[in-house]
């Protein structure tokens, strides 16, 4: 594949069609159309982190560029002038806001002599949420086109004379297909809820082994206690105000979490402008004054918690507003999944089960690349072995019981 600074290009694809592959660095120089027809095809499986409207967001707002070390670095696949293929990706100079973690990959580069920065990340910034990656046109071969997006990312990295390509929380068949071409595969682990037919959150408790469901009842009785009031706010129900007081909320819980929130306020308004019905705040409140809440994404089969946050401390309030509420939303408008974010291990007593996670590594380094191969393989069986694991303990009835 003949490259240039500023795209990969194949001149013919074997089928007689002109194929490039471009890196475009300001993703409103991409047709939102043609970007959401690759994106999200299917209504019915809508991944709102993925659209166009959410990534430009991020750029309009000031949180992905030089400054914050998450500078745009796209990639469209055009097949005789349309878009028919793209993926969300930035040049990294740090490996934070990613949530699949390789500052130890990096020490042991540079401990080496190697320079590991910048490389290049293929994710949604900030954003640990499985879902498609290398997003293509439905009626291609996707697997095909695929390989075309990935083989013009790995030339394009290369060069740059970057350390290393990272494709993460990507969806299991692109997992394999950038296995295929020889991206090192890495596994992990989230807690996700299914409704298993369940038509209302008793049908849910009912499923439940009987000291689960009165821990549950217990929680939520609890939560609410104190006299605080829980309120659903969505699309025009949602004010600036609101934005105004779930930003404290977002800012206490990133600097006690992190140090330094990856979001900027601006975020929030330019995402609620241009999504304002995916967007569902969950908000605990005490007469007129919320002291709580979660941002929760709406997508076409799977509700998507994202952030979290409290000015007073009530028991259970965080189960309640994260987790048991969740499940009332998802089951109240048809929603198969919800997806209550990285790590914590504590959601699996409420119903949350561990789910499989992806992601994809082109390590250019020669023996960097066997050693962080056979690192992953071994992680791999881990993760497996820690899946089985923690699966026995789920908490819905057995035999019996």
């Amino acid at each position: 594949m003949a490259v240039s600074a500023n795209n990969a290009s194949e001149p013919d694809d074997g089928e007689g069609r002109d194929v490039i592959v471009k890196v475009v660095g300001d993703i409103a120089d991409l047709p939102a159309d043609g970007w959401d027809a690759c994106a999200n095809p299917d209504p019915a499986t809508y991944n709102p982190f993925v659209s166009h409207a959410f990534l430009k967001a991020l750029e309009e707002a000031g949180c992905v560029n030089v400054r914050t070390g998450w500078v745009p670095h796209h990639f469209a696949l055009e097949i005789d002038g349309r878009l028919d293929g793209c993926a969300p990706a930035y040049l990294k100079t740090h490996s934070q806001g990613e949530y699949v973690f390789d500052y130890g990959w990096a020490d042991a580069f540079e401990r080496a002599g190697g320079r590991y920065y910048p490389k290049l990340q293929v994710a949604v910034p900030f954003t640990p949420v499985p879902g498609p990656r290398l997003l293509v046109r439905p009626g291609l071969d996707r697997a095909h086109q695929q390989q075309l997006l990935a083989a013009g990312m790995v030339e394009a990295a290369r060069q740059r004379n970057l350390s290393s390509i990272h494709a993460t929380f990507v969806v299991e068949g692109e997992w394999q297909t950038l296995g295929d071409i020889g991206f090192l595969q890495r596994t992990d682990q989230q807690f996700h809820w299914t409704n298993r037919g369940y038509g209302t959150f008793d049908d849910f408790l009912a499923d439940l082994a009987s000291r689960k469901r009165k821990t549950v009842r217990k929680e939520r009785a609890q939560a609410t206690s104190s006299g605080l009031e829980i309120v659903w706010l969505r699309g025009a129900d949602i004010t600036e105000d609101h934005w105004d007081v779930f930003y404290e909320f977002y800012q206490d819980t990133g600097s006690r979490k992190w140090g330094r929130p990856y979001l900027n306020r601006a975020f929030f308004s330019h995402l609620h402008a241009a999504l304002p019905e995916d967007c569902l705040l969950i908000m605990a409140k005490r007469g007129d004054t919320f002291v709580a809440g979660a941002l929760n994404m709406i997508g076409g089969d799977c509700l998507y918690g994202r952030y979290w946050g409290a000015l007073e401390h009530h028991p259970c309030l965080h189960f309640e507003i994260c987790y048991y509420q969740a499940i009332d939303f998802a089951l109240e408008h048809g929603l198969t999944r919800v997806e209550a974010g990285a790590q914590g291990e504590h959601k699996l007593a409420r119903g949350y089960m561990p789910t499989s996670t992806y992601s994809a590594h082109w390590i250019f380094d020669p023996g960097f690349r066997r050693a962080v191969a056979d690192y992953l393989e071994h992680e791999r069986d881990h993760v497996d072995r820690a899946i089985d694991a923690l699966a026995s303990y789920a908490p819905f009835k057995k035999d019996g019981n």
